[in-house]
């Protein structure tokens, strides 16, 4: 089927939802809301950019005019240079969906290889990620916060909440290297450690059927840095999918009701994401054309601090902002990811 093709049918549809609105009833009147609340971008888009195409043909047209040419000339060289960003926008709003950009999102960061160093950049980096998400005023919950010695943690969990913040933090997911002078070094030799960050969107019981005879819990009581309910009551949970094999421990509450609440909410979202991550396997076109999105064990990144650089291994970018970074600016880095990602789609799409 033709781009033009495509459109036409994006236009018939909106223009049947928007006569089936008038005579909904309660039942259909949600749903098809809903679709036209989707369509109607697009249909923006469509319209923009078949009345750039007309002007620009009618100003080629008047080209031949001498009394006309000047005037047409400002047009035509307008319209010829809008054309191309609008069919792009068009085409970019016509790939098909990942229907949980939208979603929040779980974020897990555990310290590799490194010892003290990389506990201690897991704890920075969960920070960073932090400050990005309260500023775009997402709501960032710690889950799960085990703090290890020196200032640094052995895992930390959060939900960051909020419409989109999948779509933003799903370039993350990997392995982030660091290459600095470790605060206990005496040498003022440079290490390089690793931490793991996982990005899952957060998932609704209606996207997983996780059912009670499936689980196995466990209570016991909590250890390490925590507050006064540390070792005195079986507050911490430890609930197991049995049968995916999936284990969450929670223990940051001081509840265990709560503990096992939050302990859901990651176990949901882990086997959320391997569903999702199956799926994607098995379509060749999404392979193609995927920029690191969830490969836990890809390094997909450096924060080389000697240096002030950071550098995106998948897209080659490096930017020599590494405090800024640190700070939670991640938006150049995530909009070229997202740019990368957007082109390669539509490359695939087009073979």
């Amino acid at each position: 089927m033709s781009i033009s093709d495509k459109l036409d049918r994006v236009l018939t549809r909106a223009e049947e939802v928007r006569h089936l609105l008038a005579t909904a009833d309660g039942s259909q009147f949600g749903a098809l809301s809903k679709e036209l609340s989707e369509l109607e971008p697009l249909v923006e888009r469509v319209e923009a950019l078949r009345a750039a195409i007309r002007a620009r043909d009618e100003a080629e047209a008047m080209l031949g005019d001498p009394e006309l040419r000047e005037l047409a000339e400002d047009e035509y060289l307008a319209q010829k240079e809008a054309v191309p960003r609008l069919e792009r926008e068009v085409r970019l709003m016509l790939l098909p969906k990942d229907s949980a950009d939208e979603r929040s999102a779980i974020l897990e960061i555990r310290p590799a290889a490194g010892g003290d160093e990389a506990a201690l950049f897991a704890a920075e980096l969960f920070r960073a990620y932090q400050r990005y998400a309260e500023g775009r005023r997402w709501r960032f919950e710690v889950l799960e916060y085990d703090e290890g010695e020196l200032g640094g943690v052995k895992g930390a969990v959060a939900e960051i909440a909020g419409t989109g913040v999948f779509a933003r933090f799903k370039y993350e997911s990997g392995v982030h290297r660091v290459q600095r002078v470790p605060a206990t070094e005496t040498q003022g030799r440079i290490h390089t450690s690793t931490v793991t960050v996982a990005i899952m969107p957060e998932a609704e019981e209606v996207d997983v059927q996780i059912n009670d005879s499936d689980l196995r819990i466990d209570t016991y009581r909590a250890s390490g840095a925590g507050g006064q309910h540390v070792n005195k009551t079986d507050s911490a949970v430890r609930i197991t999918h049995i049968p995916t094999g999936t284990v969450v421990a929670m223990q940051e509450e001081r509840s265990q009701h709560k503990n096992r609440a939050k302990a859901m909410k990651v176990l949901r979202a882990r086997i959320y994401e391997a569903q999702r991550a199956r799926l994607s396997e098995g379509r060749a076109a999404d392979r193609k054309s995927q920029v690191g999105t969830g490969d836990r064990s890809e390094r997909i990144r450096t924060y080389n601090f000697p240096q002030g650089r950071v550098t995106d291994h998948r897209i080659g970018l490096t930017l020599h902002k590494i405090d800024k970074v640190m700070l939670g600016d991640f938006d150049e880095i995530i909009d070229a990811l997202t740019q990368e990602d957007e082109a390669a789609r539509l490359a695939a799409e087009g073979e």
